[in-house]
């Protein structure tokens, strides 16, 4: 009965724990971030504002209509009989500015332009959890590659530990071999252990990208791998010219200048405001011994007024002039712009096809590391080498293998950079999205 109580809590806790692990592709993780983001959700609501904001009626092409009501009272002690007078007034108002120097119009771009800019810094920071996701998506995949790397270590190092022990028990160990065999176990496991904590910690910084709140297990699926690309510079530089979300950024920000001087010059035109409406007056005069009576009027105008600022102290020149000066720093920091990218796309291409060409030497440098290990430890075995010579092959293996993750991490980082800088980085996730539905 007890033997079938613990098999039942076995097949349970097998069950949880496969209930637990869930399948993550990067694909997955980019969609989790971008929906359940904070950043995202509050940059969105801004862009809300922004869509809001853009609107004739905030512009100010519409009229604005009151209606008002007003009661004025007094009680009144002449020399003769004393009277209350109440006088009630209200009626319907309007007032429109039929031309103000064309800024209504301009006003309306400058939203416009306002909204686009809300639109590139949502994009903007969509790009910029994509790489975020995807380097910390990768940085998982290379810890846990490096964790197996080292659990292969460990391994090894537990089979000669033990293989001393049992040399030893026939007498032809003595206890320094095993010591030394024993350290480097030990040794072996407690890198063993720190890759662990590593691991784990990288599983929980994706999870924080994603905004995930239960203590969700996830399993990453996609494989750890390396897709190399030939690129052209002169291409690059054209993708990063027309799409680079920063320099998108830059163009909106030098229209928006643009429009600071036209309402600047729309200053010095006249203005022209219309204001009509309805009023209507009621009075009643209530004396204290003969009663009282009313009066009832009604009146309809419409004005028109011209206004024309003759001086102001130069307040309308000086702020004109600023504008103009902003907009020629705004032309200076697009050009300074485009020099900060393409610097710094020539040095991203640059380390990614010294990357490019790192990897294969790595590759190269892991397959002779894991031969010459397969070899040392045949020879360990058979005692043609001793275990100082083969802790050294060991250790070259170990610094081949982690060198050869690293180089798949810096290539998959680099390249990831590159897709950031065009601006292709949302076309290539959108393509995967896209390939993964069908």
């Amino acid at each position: 009965m007890i033997k079938k109580t613990q098999l039942l809590l076995l097949f349970l806790l097998a069950g949880l724990i496969a209930t637990a692990q869930q399948p993550l592709t990067l694909s997955s993780a980019i969609s989790k971030a971008l929906e359940n983001n904070y950043d995202i959700k509050i940059i969105r609501n801004k862009q809300r504002i922004a869509e809001i904001n853009n609107n004739w009626g905030q512009a100010g092409r519409y009229p604005y209509i009151n209606f008002s009501l007003a009661s004025n009272n007094s009680y009144n002690m002449p020399e003769g009989e004393n009277y209350t007078n109440n006088i009630f007034t209200g009626g319907p108002g309007i007032s429109w500015t039929l031309f103000d120097g064309f800024s209504v119009k301009i006003t309306k771009q400058r939203y416009e332009e306002l909204e686009n800019q809300s639109k590139n810094n949502t994009i903007t920071l969509l790009e910029s959890t994509i790489q975020s996701v995807v380097l910390a998506y990768y940085t998982v995949l290379l810890e846990k590659e490096k964790l197996e790397v080292y659990k292969g270590l460990m391994s090894v190092s537990e089979d000669r530990y033990e293989q001393a022990l049992q040399r030893k028990e026939i007498g032809s160990y003595v206890t320094y071999d095993v010591l030394q065999a024993k350290n480097s176990y030990l040794s072996d496991r407690s890198d063993y252990l720190s890759q662990e904590v590593a691991y784990k910690n990288a599983l929980r910084d994706l999870n924080y990208l994603m905004a995930e709140k239960s203590n969700v297990a996830y399993t990453l699926v996609d494989s750890f791998k390396a897709i190399p690309a030939d690129y052209s510079l002169e291409e690059l530089q054209a993708q990063m010219m027309e799409s680079n979300r920063n320099l998108q950024s830059q163009y909106i920000n030098q229209r928006l200048l643009e429009k600071a001087v036209a309402l600047a010059k729309s200053d010095f035109s006249p203005s022209l405001n219309f204001a009509g409406g309805l009023t209507g007056t009621s009075t009643r005069t209530a004396y204290k011994n003969s009663g009282s009576s009313w009066a009832n009027s009604a009146s309809l105008y419409g004005n028109l007024t011209l206004s024309f600022n003759l001086f102001s102290g130069g307040t309308k020149r000086r702020a004109l002039q600023i504008a103009r000066i902003n907009e020629e720093s705004g032309i200076i920091e697009i050009e300074q712009k485009k020099l900060d990218l393409l610097n710094n796309l020539s040095n991203v291409f640059e380390y990614y096809e010294v990357r490019k060409e790192l990897l294969n030497v790595a590759e190269e440098n892991l397959k002779a590391a894991q031969l010459n290990l397969q070899i040392s430890k045949d020879k360990f075995e058979n005692g043609a080498i001793n275990s100082f010579n083969y802790r050294d092959v060991q250790n070259v293996y170990l610094n081949a293998a982690i060198t050869k993750l690293q180089a798949v991490y810096n290539f998959i980082d680099t390249q990831t950079s590159l897709l950031r800088l065009t601006g292709a980085i949302m076309q290539e996730y959108e393509t995967e999205e896209s390939l993964q539905s069908e």
